[in-house]
């Protein structure tokens, strides 16, 4: 309408001067010529054409003139909104009449002004929302319908970098590979873009376990990808896997005595033993599983508060040349009737703790020479013990080493979990322990700041060493509950 408005105006314009020019030029021709003067026809035939390319000329020039006129704004227009596409959002045109040229451009300003808020304002919530990505501790990735990734977070740029360095093809044999989609992520992937619906699940890769949740990208109730949303739950998964082994173990423990307990004491009520000797075994077993028993609860209390921060500790000053004397003096008989060589080798000068528990301490070597001499059918055990200086102080040096059946390399890095077994074949009745012995001793060392290693070569024999602190920064009650 504003168009159709402008070139009718243009055109009344034009079509007035033509008709002001001829009416000026006629009244000049009918005041000095005498139209019945027939002599003079060639005279008037040249006037009126000299008049005719007059107008010509006179139009032409005010037509010209009122044309750039309007074409101008329309022009900067053009270059302003040019300018805006490109990203130049502050462009504004100069508004110089108030006809409908000009409204054009006071509108085109206003336009502009709101395209740039709403860019503002995109751009805002664009910064905000790849604050909230990398801030993020879960992995995002997001995949077109090609499988190509568009976007990730720094966490989900680093898993696809993990990811990208593995052998998919040479670890699965149905392997299947889309875009950049991993292996791990196909099935939910192609799921989701089929069906168009979310979808959540566990990824095992490795060692490690990601908790998966995925959803579709829609445009137009089509699906054109899919954003996965992942978080490393690998120490989750563990933690679950030790409270469900504990608590199966546990019942384990418990029941094989219990059973005992009751199967025996139903001989006994049965008249089965048919002879005093037979019912004191009878009575005899029933006491050891007891004893069993009460080692096993006794143990998991104790292993149940010091890992709670509840350990009873009586702190003071020990002297652990005796301490060692007297364990070695404990275990000697019962090396003399395995017929295994118990030595211990101790420095000249005495080894002294400024805060210890000496009781605890005691623990600590009794569960590691249990351990020995339970696993070492011949040979030797050596208890040893020195003084060490490093670079944050002096430490007292424990060694017990044994010529036993040593622990394969796979299960080095788990012997300090509660019940865990090393020797797969061996059975908790044959081996006498609880399996809660070498966590004790963990957390005892630990509560004196002290460390313990292992070492160990399967079929040959295995070496524990402990450091402890002469001087330690007791941050411990003495009568901790």
């Amino acid at each position: 309408m504003i168009w159709r408005s402008v070139v009718g105006k243009l055109w009344l314009t034009i079509i007035l001067l033509v008709a002001v020019v001829l009416i000026i030029l006629g009244m000049f021709l009918l005041q000095y010529v005498d139209i019945n003067d027939f002599e003079n026809s060639h005279d008037i035939k040249v006037l009126f054409v000299l008049v005719g390319v007059i107008g010509f000329l006179l139009t032409t020039f005010f037509a010209f003139f009122l044309i750039t006129k309007i074409t101008q704004p329309l022009l900067q227009l053009k270059k302003a909104a040019d300018q805006i596409a490109q990203g130049e959002y502050k462009t504004r045109v100069p508004i110089r009449s108030s006809d409908e040229i000009g409204d054009l451009a006071n509108t085109f300003n206003h336009m502009a002004a709101e395209v740039e808020t709403l860019i503002r304002d995109l751009n805002h919530e664009k910064d905000h929302l790849s604050s909230i990505l990398r801030s993020m501790a879960d992995a995002v990735i997001t995949f077109d319908a090609s499988g190509s990734v568009i976007l990730t977070n720094p966490q989900g740029q680093r898993l696809m970098t993990q990811w990208s360095r593995l052998d998919w093809a040479g670890r699965s044999a149905g392997y299947k590979a889309f875009g950049e989609v991993p292996e791990p992520l196909y099935e939910f992937y192609r799921t989701v873009v089929r069906e168009g619906r979310d979808l959540s699940g566990m990824v095992h890769v490795h060692d490690g376990v990601w908790s998966l949740v995925m959803a579709p990208l829609k445009s137009n109730d089509t699906v054109r990808g899919a954003v996965a949303v992942m978080r490393d739950v690998t120490e989750e998964s563990k933690l679950e896997k030790l409270r469900s082994d504990f608590v199966a173990n546990v019942s384990h423990e418990i029941r094989t005595p219990l059973s005992m307990l009751q199967g025996y004491s139903e001989a006994l009520l049965d008249d089965i033993a048919g002879s005093p000797e037979e019912r004191k075994e009878l009575v005899q077993v029933i006491y050891d599983e007891s004893l069993r028993m009460s080692r096993l609860v006794k143990d998991l209390l104790d292993l149940a508060r010091m890992e709670a921060g509840h350990l009873d500790m009586n702190m003071s000053e020990v002297e652990l040349n005796g301490l060692l004397r007297r364990v070695h003096r404990k275990f000697q008989v019962y090396a003399k009737e395995r017929d295994i060589q118990f030595q211990y080798v101790l420095p000249d000068e005495p080894l002294v703790l400024t805060a210890g528990d000496e009781d605890r301490l005691e623990q600590v070597l009794t569960n590691l020479l249990d351990n020995a001499f339970r696993h070492t059918p011949a040979g030797s055990i050596w208890l040893i013990a020195d003084r060490r200086s490093k670079e944050d102080g002096e430490f007292i040096e424990l060694q017990v080493k044994d010529e036993g059946h040593g622990i394969p390399r796979e299960d080095l890095p788990y012997i300090f979990e509660r019940f865990y077994k090393a020797d797969k074949a061996r059975t908790r009745a044959s081996s006498g322990g609880t399996g809660l012995g070498l966590a004790i001793v963990r957390n005892i060392v630990e509560a004196h700041h002290g460390t313990i290693e292992v070492e160990s070569q399967f079929g040959t024999g295995t070496t524990f060493t402990l450091l402890l602190p002469v001087e330690a920064n007791w941050t411990l009650s003495n009568n901790g509950d």
